[in-house]
């Protein structure tokens, strides 16, 4: 049986170009019980373990703060999930972990029948939240898809325009001068699309759709998988050669799509300016603020 249980010939067409959502049987799966999700906590390697709280002003991005699981069971950390306000990100399980890269080989296999889409720099990543935990508003370089296996959230999803994201902003963040969370106006919610997932849900966006995520009031694990396409690659580059003509030219540049001349010269110059090291980047690195009570789940402790 499909993974996907909803493909359409017009699905197939607007794939990777426009905001979908799909029907899905992930969810099923026993690897997503709390047995399979203690496992896949146990084993993913702790050092590479996003564990992350946050405010409740969806304005308030500044108060994404980091922490520290220590040495915490999975079976722990879990709990600590379930009783907290904590957000939990395992980037890259296909890397790590066996039954995740066999799962993102079945989950792109079938992609590309379904679509001809074919995709590379896969991350496969597990998201396990708590209860009114969000993410603020943000974008992503790559394409993304989000699958709801436990619990509800509502996605907000803006469009790739002014004055949701203009084209510095882009830059910067391609570029990595600033974070990918940034400046949002709430007024902006009239212009969203808005999903509410539950589990079998998925939904996917345009390439630097900004959106934001706010979970429903119990423990949601999620699917998060980021992918490159030649087609978005491409754009990613044209992108951050716009940032390096604005800065070294003073050049106004907007961005092109397609496989045209101009494009083809501006991935020369991103290609140049990344050998030759022409922009510093400044990638923002959370200091660990805070450690997770292993005796009392949910709480949190002084780093």
């Amino acid at each position: 049986m499909s993974i996907v249980r909803d493909w359409t010939p017009a699905k197939a067409a607007a794939f990777t170009k426009s905001n979908l959502t799909f029907e899905h049987g992930l969810h099923e799966r026993p690897m997503f019980g709390d047995a399979g999700l203690e496992e896949l906590l146990d084993r993913y390697p702790r050092e590479k373990l996003g564990v992350f709280t946050m405010g409740e002003d969806p304005v308030a991005w500044t108060t994404w703060r980091k922490g520290s699981a220590g040495t915490m069971t999975g079976s722990k950390l879990l709990e600590a999930a379930q009783a907290g306000r904590i957000w939990l990100n395992l980037r890259e399980t296909n890397r790590y972990l066996d039954a995740y890269a066999a799962l993102d080989a079945e989950i792109f296999a079938e992609k590309q029948a379904r679509s001809g889409v074919k995709a590379f720099k896969r991350d496969l990543g597990m998201l396990i939240s708590s209860a009114d935990a969000q993410v603020f508003y943000h974008l992503d370089v790559p394409l993304v898809s989000l699958w709801q296996l436990r619990g509800q959230k509502r996605v907000w999803v803006y469009p790739v325009a002014d004055p949701y994201v203009g084209q510095e902003v882009l830059e910067r963040i391609v570029l990595k001068e600033t974070a990918e969370q940034f400046t949002f106006d709430p007024a902006w919610d009239a212009g969203a699309e808005v999903h509410d997932l539950t589990p079998g849900k998925m939904v996917t966006w345009k390439q630097n759709a900004p959106h934001r995520i706010e979970n429903g009031p119990m423990l949601n694990v999620s699917l998060s998988i980021e992918f490159m396409t030649p087609q978005a690659l491409m754009r990613a580059n044209v992108i951050y050669a716009n940032g390096v003509l604005r800065r070294r030219l003073g050049a106004r540049p907007r961005v092109q799509n397609g496989f045209t001349p101009t494009v083809l010269g501006k991935v020369a110059v991103a290609r140049a300016a990344k050998a030759l090291k022409l922009q510093a980047t400044h990638e923002r690195v959370l200091p660990v603020s805070f450690r997770l009570d292993n005796q009392r789940p949910g709480l949190l402790l002084p780093a």
